[in-house]
C-alpha cells in the first residue's frame, strides 16, 4: 500500500463544548492517506480563567503527535512561569519539555503505551488518534523521574509532529507555533495569521539549519522533511555542541501575544491540510458565510474539510489528514445590552497583534 488509500477515509471525528465566554468546536478526517496522524486537544478549562486548544499534525508516525495532545498542555499548566502569570514563557518552555520527555526507558515507555503497531520507519509502536477530554486533562502527575532500563539510552522518536497551540485568558491570546499548522484571527472579518509557516526555504531558517551541519534540498531538510520546525524527529537534533533551538530541527516555537478586541470574531487553528487548499482569508470568509446557518461549530469545521478534500490524489493538494479547531468569542454583556437599547459599558478599544 502506497501513501494514499484508494477511496479516501471521510469519517469525521468531531467534537462541540462551550463555556460563559467561548465556543468550540473541532473535526478531524484522515481523508486519502493510510494512517490519520494528526492529534488535538480542546481545554476550555486548563484552570478557571485559562483554555487551551492545540493541533498537532505527525509525520512519520502518530505517536509524537498523541504525546503532544496528552503532555503539552500538562506542562504549560505546572510550570513555574505559568503559576507568575507568564502564559508565553510557559508554553516556550513545554515545548522543549515535549523533546526532554520524549527520551530515556520512560519516554520509550509511554510512547509505546500511546500505540498498538510498530512504525516500519520509526520503530515506534503506534495507533489511534487520541485526544484529552475535560475529566482526565488536568489531573496531577510526577516530574518524569528517570527510570532504568533496556531503552534508558533512547534518545527519542525519529517521527516528529508539528505543533500550534492558543491559550485564552480573559482577554488575552496566547499563540505558540513550531512547523507550519497555523493559527488565523478574524477581526472584523478580515484574516490576520497569528502564526508564522516554519518552512525550509525562509533565510532564517536555512541560516540556521546550514549553521547546524544541515542543508536544505527541494526544499525540505537534508532533503526528507519539508517544514524547518517541529516536536521529536531526534536524528534532526543530535549535534552535542548547540543547544536546542539552533540544531537542524528545532521545537522552539514562535509566541504571539494579542490583546483581543470587540472586533475580534473567532480564531481558526488548523494543519497545512487545510491550508494547502485555502488561504487564511478563504477560510475565514467560507467559516462566516456558514456560522449562523450550521448547528454547531464542529459541523462548520466538517464543511471546511468536505470543502478541501479533493476528488482524487493527482494534484496532491487536498490529499492529506485534516484537522480544525474553530473557537468562537462569545460577544460581551455590553454589547447584548447596547443592542436592545441600554447604554454601553464603553470602547475597550483594539489592539494590534505583537
Amino acid at each position: 500500500m502506497g501513501v494514499y488509500l484508494s477511496t479516501p477515509k471521510t469519517e469525521k471525528v468531531s467534537e462541540d463544548g462551550e463555556n460563559d465566554k467561548l465556543k468550540f468546536g473541532v473535526s478531524s478526517m484522515q481523508g486519502w492517506r493510510t494512517t490519520m496522524e494528526d492529534a488535538h486537544s480542546a481545554l476550555l478549562d486548563l484552570d478557571n480563567d485559562t483554555a487551551f486548544f492545540g493541533v498537532f499534525d505527525g509525520h512519520g508516525g502518530k505517536v509524537v503527535a498523541k504525546f503532544c495532545a496528552k503532555y503539552l498542555h500538562r506542562e504549560v499548566l505546572r510550570s513555574e512561569a505559568y503559576a507568575a502569570g507568564d502564559l508565553g514563557a510557559a508554553v516556550h518552555r513545554a515545548y522543549f519539555r515535549m523533546d526532554e520527555m520524549m527520551r530515556g526507558q520512560r519516554g520509550w515507555r509511554e510512547l509505546q503505551a500511546l500505540g498498538d503497531k510498530i512504525n516500519q520507519f520509526s520503530g515506534i509502536i503506534e495507533g489511534l488518534i487520541w485526544s484529552p477530554k475535560a475529566s482526565d486533562s488536568n489531573d496531577r502527575h510526577d516530574d518524569w523521574a528517570f527510570e532504568e532500563g533496556p531503552h534508558s539510552d533512547f534518545t527519542g522518536p525519529n517521527c516528529g509532529s508539528t505543533a500550534c497551540v492558543a491559550l485564552i485568558r480573559n482577554k488575552q491570546l496566547v499563540v505558540a507555533n513550531a512547523g507550519d499548522s497555523r493559527c488565523v484571527i478574524s477581526r472584523n472579518g478580515q484574516a490576520y495569521n497569528l502564526s508564522r509557516d516554519h518552512k525550509p526555504e525562509l533565510e532564517a531558517e536555512r541560516e540556521r539549519i546550514r549553521s547546524a551541519g544541515g542543508f536544505v534540498l527541494m526544499g525540505r531538510v537534508n532533503g526528507n522533511l519539508n517544514l524547518s520546525r517541529a516536536i521529536g524527529d531526534m536524528k534532526f537534533k543530535q549535534n552535542k555542541f548547540l543547544p536546542p533551538d539552533k540544531q537542524i530541527l528545532t521545537a522552539n516555537p514562535d509566541i504571539n501575544i494579542v490583546e483581543l478586541c470587540d472586533d475580534d470574531e473567532f480564531i481558526v487553528l488548523a494543519c497545512d491540510g487545510i491550508w494547502d487548499c485555502m488561504s487564511s482569508q478563504q477560510l475565514v470568509d467560507f467559516i462566516r458565510e456558514h456560522i449562523d446557518t450550521e448547528e454547531s461549530l464542529s459541523a462548520v469545521c466538517e464543511r471546511v474539510l468536505d470543502r478541501c478534500l479533493a476528488p482524487s490524489t493527482m494534484g496532491g493538494e487536498g490529499c492529506d489528514n485534516m484537522t480544525m479547531i474553530l473557537v468562537q468569542f462569545k460577544k460581551p454583556i455590553a454589547q447584548v445590552e447596547d443592542a436592545s437599547g441600554a447604554e454601553p459599558a464603553g470602547d475597550a478599544g483594539c489592539c494590534e497583534t505583537q
